[in-house]
């Protein structure tokens, strides 16, 4: 068997698909920057003096004021729970704000850390059941909880982030106009795990730096991203109604933040994106927080996220709204393909070495490939060389040129975790619908160390 000849035929046939797949890819995104472009150009431009930001400091007041009710489901969290209380705490100081956690019967020591914070800001509200469920029934027991108070919206957090002092007046402020607000997440810089956990400071900086804004230029929905996020009460009363339960947050999904903004948005509510500019690090109001910093740990999260977006979102939200939002919701879906072409175009690497090799040995000649699949490939290429350079830009825009050179050879990282998450989503979908219930997957969480960036 001519094992070099076999081998530079596989790869030949995975480069066909994963060049057609990623050329697919390429011009997706490159609308996107186009897009992204042309918003920068209208505003800085065209219309330079119409559109001046409004920094945080001068940031309008609400014209009728409110308590906001902050909500922090919270399992097995007691390492984190309590410094990130105490320290929000401080950072909102004399605004109107509430802040509920929620805590399971037999999660003891989180309980006791969320007690030991004697604040009357602070509510500890502990489930019926023990734990864990998923997280939207947490947020379903908070609801609970808070509904009576008459709070004017609800804020998501988690129990590792760490928030502006000035997010609360933005949320006051823009829930007055809007029934979904939602603020730039920016993880945090660990400095035990610059290639794991560095990866999502990429990913959110070029998302929330760029593809958010786009979202929003169109009209599609803007998804929660869980945390820095405020819903008018109203709204989630209105959400609420519409279910048997009674609750505004579905139980029955992993990712009850992201469809919280596609469902908000069907009903014909509004949700907006909203990045103000700040003193100091990270340059905007936002919500900070470390991210997962083990290969596991991380390809654990993203298994949810693709479970609940790309698989159960698509099986329960569907294709509904117009061109924008279909196109959207492919975005936010394809991460399934994007992981399939991936092991495509590394195993045809693999395989076209093993290939070369093997003939080169035996003294052979390399098959040339077709004339349009050198093109195709050509073409790729720039569109690659272009796709690091966008994103070393945002990435070098909140931390610093060295991390956004570390964000090109950080995206094989990226990719690695996207293809081992994408097999364990599928692995792990067909066991949930099997089994017909879900449980909160989640990661074990930290605050900064003494030292490190933080707000």
């Amino acid at each position: 068997m001519d094992i070099g000849g076999l081998a530079i035929g596989i790869a030949r046939e995975c480069t066909i698909f994963a060049a057609f797949g990623f050329a697919l890819f390429a011009v997706d995104e490159a609308i996107v920057d186009g897009l992204f472009l042309w918003w920068v150009a209208r505003r800085r431009v065209f219309n330079r003096h119409r559109w001046q930001p409004v920094k945080a400091s001068s940031f309008p007041k609400a014209t009728a004021p409110g308590t906001i009710a902050i909500f922090v489901p919270a399992w097995d969290e007691a390492n984190v729970i309590k410094a990130m209380l105490e320290h929000n705490l401080t950072a909102y100081g004399a605004q109107r704000f509430q802040i509920y956690v929620g805590c399971y019967p037999n999660d003891r020591a989180t309980i006791e850390a969320v007690q030991s914070v004697a604040d009357p800001r602070v509510q500890l509200v502990v489930g019926p059941h023990n734990g864990p469920t998923t997280k939207a029934d947490c947020l379903n027991t908070l609801w609970r909880a808070a509904r009576a108070a008459n709070h004017k919206g609800i804020v998501l957090h988690d129990a590792e982030d760490l928030v502006s002092p000035n997010e609360l007046r933005i949320f006051d402020a823009m829930l007055e106009r809007f029934d979904l607000v939602q603020l730039p997440v920016v993880p945090l810089l660990d400095p035990g795990s610059r290639w794991v956990a560095g990866h999502y400071c990429d990913e959110f900086a070029e998302s929330h730096g760029k593809s958010q804004i786009v979202r929003e230029m169109l009209g599609a929905a803007v998804p929660s991203a869980g945390v820095g996020c405020a819903i008018r009460t109203s709204t989630l009363e209105a959400l609420a109604l519409g279910r048997s339960d009674g609750a505004p947050f579905d139980p029955g999904t992993l990712t009850e933040d992201y469809e919280l903004g596609l469902r908000i948005r069907a009903m014909g509510g509004t949700t907006r994106f909203v990045s103000v500019p700040d003193n100091g690090w990270p340059g905007v109001v936002a919500t900070c927080a470390h991210f997962p910093d083990t290969l596991e740990t991380s390809v654990r999260q993203k298994t949810r996220w693709i479970i609940g977006i790309a698989l159960a979102g698509w099986d329960r939200l569907g294709w509904r709204g117009g061109i924008s939002e279909r196109w959207m919701r492919w975005r936010d879906r394809r991460a399934l393909l994007a992981a399939i072409l991936l092991t495509s175009g590394y195993a045809a690497m693999l395989l076209y070495a093993v290939g070369w090799i093997a003939i080169t040995v035996s003294g052979g000649s390399v098959p040339v490939w077709p004339g349009f699949l050198v093109l195709l490939m050509k073409i790729n290429l720039g569109f690659l060389a272009w796709r690091l350079v966008v994103r070393g830009f945002f990435v070098r825009r909140l931390y610093g040129t060295v991390e956004g050179l570390r964000a090109i050879p950080r995206l094989v990282v990226a990719n690695i975790i996207s293809i081992m998450a994408a097999r364990r989503a599928v692995v792990g979908y067909a066991a949930m619908l099997r089994a017909g219930r879900l449980n909160w997957d989640k990661t074990v969480h930290k605050l900064p160390l003494a030292g490190e960036r933080r707000l």
